[in-house]
C-alpha cells in the first residue's frame, strides 16, 4: 500500500497512536510501541512507507531536536567539572567492551576484521533511546544522566574514528581526511562558540520580542549547526548539543526549550518508527545464537565496566549503577558503521543482520532497565556495595530543583514583594515574557526566568508543582485565571495571590480558586506584604484577608458579581 507522503504519514501515526494506546493501558513504555509500529508498517508487515527518504530526513529532525534541547538545559562548565570522568570511564567501558566483544565474536567464528566491527558496535549505546527516557524520567540534570551524555559524546568520536579506519582499509589518503575533519570541527566549534558569545547576546531583546520568532531562531539555530557540523563529517548529536550549550546561558532558553517539545515529540516518533522499519533482519535460523549471546553480554556484562570505572574514581553506587544501566544496549549508529562494513567488503551481511537483532534484543529490554532503574538498585543494593569507595561524590542535581516562592511579572508593584521575599529568606525566582524587563532584572542582578505564565511545559520545567507561594502582579484575567486553574490541578496546596483591574475578574478568580485577589484600590502592596510576612505559606490564614475582600466586593460592586 503506497502512497503520496501525507497518506503514508497519516497511516504510520494512526497506527503509532492504537499500538501507543494498548502500550499505556499495559503500563508498558512507549518507546517499544513505537519501535513495533515501525516494524509493522515496514516491509514485514503491512508495507506502509515507501517514501523512505522523507522518513529519514523527519527523523534526523527529531534527533537534532531532542539532543539540542538538552544543549540547552546544560551548562559548559558541567562538562569540564567532569571531564575527568567523563574521558576515564568512556575510555575504560570502551577498550573493555570492544576487547571483550572481539573476543566473545572471535569464539563464535567471526573473521578477525568482522570481529573487530563487531566490538566497537557493541561498545557504543544509543544516544536517542537514553537521552529520550532521560527526559521522560525529568532526570537529564542528574549527576549521573550528565556523566552519560558525557559518554556518548567521546563515543560519537570514537565511532568516528571507526569509519575513517573503515575506509583506510579501502582507499588512499585516509591521514589527510582526518586532519582535514579535525581542523574542520576545531574551526566550526570555535565559529559556535563565538557566534554564541559575541553575536547572539546583542540580538537577544529582538529574539524574545515574540513567541513567533522566538520559536523560529531556536530551530533555525539548532537544526543549522547541526546541519553544519554533518556536512563536515560530524554528527547531527555533537552539532545540535553544542548548538544548544551554546544558548543555555540565554535567559530565554528554558522559554526555547519548551516551545521546542512539542515538535521534538512529534518528529522523534518518527525517528523510532523508521528505526523500526529497519530492525527486521533477514534469515533468523543461523543469527538468534549470536544475537542472544551478544545481547546478553551487552545488557548484563557491558555495564559493569562503567560500574567499576564510576566506582574507582569515587562515586556512590547508586549514580555509578543508574549511570551503567543507561548503557545496556548497541546504538542505531552501530548498525549504521556494521552497514559500511559490508559496504567496504569487509564484513558479511550476516554480521548487519546479527547486529540488527541484537539492537532489537538490547532496545527493548534496556528501556526496561532504564524506566525500572531505582526498582532494580533497591534489589542489587547489598551486592554492590563493592563498587562504592568509603569517600565518594554526592548525586544531586546541578540546577535548584524548585522555587518555593515564584513571582509572575516584573512591575512596579513588584519591588515590595522582592523586599518580603529576602527578608522571609526564602529563595524566588521573578518570571517575566518582556524583554525589557528581562534586561532590567539582568542589571539588578535578581533570579529570574524567562518564560510564558500559561505555557504547561514552561510550568512543569518550573517545578512549580512543588512551590508554595505564587504571586501575580499580571493584571491580564486570561494569564491568572489560567495560573489558578493550573494550580488547582497540579499544586492545590498552594497560596496564590494575583491581580484585578475589576470586580467581575476578581471574583471569578476567587471561584477558581485564588488565595486572594488584589485589587490596587482595595488592600495596598506594603499591608499584603506585611501579611505574607507575617504569615508565609499557610493559606488558611488567607482565608479572613479573602472573606473580607468578598464582602467588600459583593457590597460594593454587587452588578459586576451578578454578571461574573
Amino acid at each position: 500500500m503506497h502512497g503520496d507522503i501525507y497518506s503514508e504519514l497519516s497511516l504510520v501515526i494512526a497506527l503509532g497512536a492504537a499500538i501507543s494506546f494498548v502500550m499505556h493501558r499495559l503500563r508498558q513504555p512507549l518507546i517499544i510501541g513505537y519501535i513495533l509500529t515501525g516494524i509493522l508498517a515496514g516491509p514485514a508487515a503491512f508495507n506502509i512507507i515507501s517514501g523512505a527518504d522523507a522518513m529519514n530526513g523527519m527523523s534526523e529532525i527529531g534527533i537534532a531536536l531532542l539532543i539540542f534541547i538538552i544543549g540547552l538545559e546544560l551548562s559548559p562548565r558541567v562538562f569540564l567539572r567532569l571531564r575527568k570522568t567523563i574521558f576515564i570511564t568512556s575510555t575504560v567501558q570502551i577498550a573493555a567492551t570492544s576487547a571483550f566483544g572481539f573476543f566473545i565474536a572471535r569464539l563464535l567464528d567471526f573473521g578477525r576484521m568482522e570481529s573487530a566491527v563487531i566490538g566497537l558496535a557493541l561498545a557504543l549505546s544509543s544516544t536517542i533511546i537514553i537521552v529520550k527516557l532521560f527526559n521522560d524520567k525529568r532526570e537529564t540534570t542528574r549527576l549521573y544522566a550528565q556523566i552519560v551524555i558525557g559518554m556518548l559524546i567521546v563515543q560519537d568520536v570514537f565511532v568516528t574514528a571507526g569509519k575513517f579506519g573503515l575506509a583506510a582499509r579501502t582507499t588512499d589518503g585516509t591521514t589527510d581526511a582526518v586532519i582535514h575533519l579535525l581542523a574542520m570541527g576545531i574551526v566550526v566549534t570555535g565559529l559556535l562558540y563565538l557566534t554564541s558569545k559575541r553575536l547572539v547576546p546583542h540580538l537577544a531583546r529582538s529574539i524574545g520580542s515574540s513567541k513567533e520568532i522566538l520559536l523560529l531562531f531556536a530551530l533555525g539555530w539548532g537544526l543549522g549547526w547541526a546541519l553544519l557540523f554533518k556536512e563536515i563529517g560530524l554528527s547531527i548529536e555533537i552539532g545540535a548539543l553544542f548548538a544548544g550549550i551554546g544558548l543555555a546561558q540565554l535567559p530565554y532558553s528554558r522559554e526555547m526549550s519548551s516551545r521546542l517539545k512539542p515538535l521534538r515529540d512529534f518528529f522523534i516518533i518518527i525517528f523510532f518508527v523508521t528505526l523500526g522499519q529497519g530492525l527486521v533482519p533477514g534469515s533468523l535460523s543461523d543469527i538468534v545464537l549470536p544475537a542472544v549471546i551478544f545481547s546478553s553480554f551487552v545488557l548484563f556484562i557491558k555495564p559493569i565496566f562503567a560500574l567499576i570505572s564510576m566506582g574507582l574514581l569515587g562515586y556512590t553506587k547508586r549514580t555509578s549503577f543508574k549511570a551503567a544501566v543507561s548503557l545496556s544496549q548497541i546504538s542505531e549508529f552501530s548498525l549504521v558503521f556494521a552497514v559500511a562494513a559490508v559496504h567496504a567488503n569487509l564484513a558479511r551481511q550476516h554480521v548487519a543482520d546479527t547486529l540488527t537483532l541484537t539492537a532489537l534484543i538490547t532496545f527493548a529490554i534496556s528501556t526496561y532497565f532504564i524506566k525500572f532503574d531505582n526498582s532494580l538498585f533497591g534489589r542489587l543494593e547489598n551486592a554492590l556495595r563493592m563498587f562504592e569507595r568509603k569517600v565518594t561524590v554526592p548525586d544531586k542535581k546541578h540546577i535548584a530543583p524548585h522555587y518555593p516562592i515564584v513571582l509572575f511579572g516584573y512591575r512596579r508593584n513588584s519591588h515590595e514583594f522582592i523586599k518580603t521575599f529576602r527578608n522571609m529568606g526564602k529563595r524566588f525566582v521573578i518570571v517575566d515574557y518582556d524583554p525589557d524587563m528581562i534586561e532590567t532584572l539582568e542589571r539588578h542582578d535578581e533570579e529570574f526566568l524567562y518564560g510564558d505564565a500559561t505555557d504547561s511545559e514552561f510550568l512543569e520545567e518550573l517545578q512549580l508543582e512543588k512551590s508554595h507561594l505564587i504571586v501575580s502582579t499580571i493584571s491580564d484575567f486570561k494569564t491568572n485565571e489560567f495560573l489558578a486553574n493550573w494550580l488547582k490541578q497540579h499544586n492545590p496546596r498552594a497560596v496564590f495571590v494575583c491581580t484585578s483591574d475589576n470586580a467581575a475578574n476578581a471574583s471569578e478568580l476567587y471561584n477558581e480558586g485564588a488565595s486572594y485577589v488584589m485589587m490596587p484600590h482595595f488592600v495596598g502592596n506594603e499591608r499584603l506584604s506585611a501579611f505574607i510576612r507575617k504569615n508565609g505559606f499557610r493559606k488558611a490564614e488567607f482565608k479572613q484577608y479573602r472573606a473580607k475582600h468578598l464582602a467588600y466586593l459583593q457590597t460594593h460592586y454587587e452588578p459586576s458579581f451578578e454578571e461574573a
